[in-house]
């Protein structure tokens, strides 16, 4: 089925993914799981209550039980499944994705994420089984449970630093105020809102702070009210990204690298991951802060396996993802968590963001570029025998290639013809010649 992704389910609603398939979709996790309860949150798309009521009734036709979480983000499911010992959680959210999509996120025990390399496949093929199967005799209940003031005390856990500061935040009108809110209240900073109100048409602007565009508002908001820095959350609030004081944007690689030393601090010698389209920067400042750094693919359920496997403390994608390590138990990515994580750093601090942000931007990146190209193991190999003689090769995720000066890595899209390339040079102007010079041989028409 063309809704099942790479990390969860996801389409347009109604003409991809329905009540009837969201039905399915319950029986099939409970099968997959095999016990109970199972943590149910959801976003406030407008087609999440039906979507909602068919999970339930799934979930419940195979006899295991339901806890409704009610409208929260998805940091809040992941919060729950893992404090309320459940068997596995179903968050009803299609994130960033704009209004006519909806989704599931799915989840085992503490959390950790069911992806199609960890039972989503599976879970497919069941949805397409249990249509011509009876419900079991004796079905499972439901029963409500509130988690927002255990789920704030849990987030504070990641830093207590409590700065008098002004700041802006974007809520993007998706679900990361349910849990900001009851935040802010124990908080001494000031803030500017934007578009707290949960509204799943998403009146404002996409709940894609990745795109530039959907910065504007929070930054002009920052310059207007003279704020100390911003933040705009995703749609479901497990991402955030974030602005300096003169609303200049902090990638995300470089906000890992800014967080990471008062990370270890808490965890003196600890783990720390970052994907491998991060900047050298990275690394660097982990190691500095005596760290030890590891570069991991992309994508939520890899980062979160690899913590697991190597007991890392804190992990930061380009995406906004940051992950924490809450407890022996929850592994998790939380756009809240970050924010009381840049809080602990700027109260110890006596400086602008941009400041400390500064030294950080020591290389020229060229940010992803995405190339619509045929061929793309060919051209990859291709690739691969030019650059035989760097310093580094790796195929961890795509190709990545290391020189002392400069490094690329090319990745393919799970879900469409496209070749995605991050370059990074020691000066900008090194930076741009290698980057048209990769981009004259990959081809291709902008994606």
């Amino acid at each position: 089925m063309a809704v099942f992704k790479a990390y969860d389910i996801r389409g347009i609603f109604p003409d991809q993914l329905d009540s009837e398939l969201a039905h399915r979709v319950g029986r099939a996790v409970a099968r997959f799981l095999g016990s109970g309860p199972i943590a149910v949150g959801r976003d406030a798309r407008t087609s999440s209550p039906e979507l909602f009521d068919a999970i339930v009734r799934g979930v419940c036709d195979e006899g295991l039980d339901v806890v409704d979480l009610g409208l929260i983000s998805t940091p809040m499911l992941y919060y729950a499944v893992d404090h309320l010992q459940s068997a596995g959680g179903i968050m009803i959210t299609a994130s960033h994705n704009p209004a006519q999509y909806n989704g599931f996120k799915v989840c085992r025990e503490n959390a950790i994420p069911i992806g199609e390399a960890s039972g989503l496949k599976e879970i497919e093929v069941i949805a397409g089984e249990v249509a011509e199967m009876a419900p079991v005799a004796e079905r499972g209940s439901m029963r409500s449970v509130e988690i927002v003031d255990g789920y704030v005390e849990h987030v504070l856990g990641v830093g207590g630093g409590d700065p008098n500061l002004k700041i802006a935040i974007d809520c993007a009108n998706g679900m990361a105020s349910v849990g900001l809110e009851p935040l802010l209240e124990r908080l001494s900073c000031e803030v500017e809102r934007l578009y707290f109100e949960p509204d799943g048409t998403f009146p404002n602007h996409e709940a894609d702070p990745l795109k530039v565009e959907n910065l504007e508002e929070v930054s002009e908001a920052v310059i207007r009210t003279g704020a100390d820095f911003g933040v705009s959350f995703d749609g479901d609030g497990d991402r955030a990204v974030f602005v300096d004081e003169k609303g200049e944007p902090i990638p995300s690689d470089l906000f890992t690298a800014l967080i990471a030393p008062y990370q270890l601090a808490k965890n003196p010698g600890g783990r720390i991951l970052y994907d491998l389209r991060s900047s050298r920067v990275t690394a660097e400042e982990i190691e500095a802060a005596g760290g030890v750094s590891e570069m991991c693919r992309v994508g939520h359920s890899f980062v979160k396996a690899r913590m697991r496997e190597v007991g890392a403390i804190f992990a930061g994608e380009l995406s906004g993802h940051m992950y924490f390590r809450f407890s022996d138990s929850l592994v998790a990515d939380d756009g809240t968590a970050a924010f009381v994580a840049l809080l602990d750093v700027l109260a110890s601090r006596d400086q602008p963001l941009s400041e400390l942000v500064a030294p950080l931007r020591r290389y020229s990146a060229s940010g992803e570029i995405n190339r619509r190209v045929n061929g793309i193991p060919e051209l990859l190999a291709k690739f691969e025998r030019e650059h035989a003689d760097a310093d580094e090769v790796s195929k961890l995720d795509g190709l990545l290639v290391r020189y002392k000066t400069w490094w690329f890595n090319l990745r393919p899209s799970n879900t469409e013809p496209v070749l995605r390339l991050n370059l990074e040079a020691d000066t900008p102007e090194l930076m741009a010649t290698k980057r048209d010079e990769l981009l004259a041989k990959i081809g291709g028409q902008p994606a």
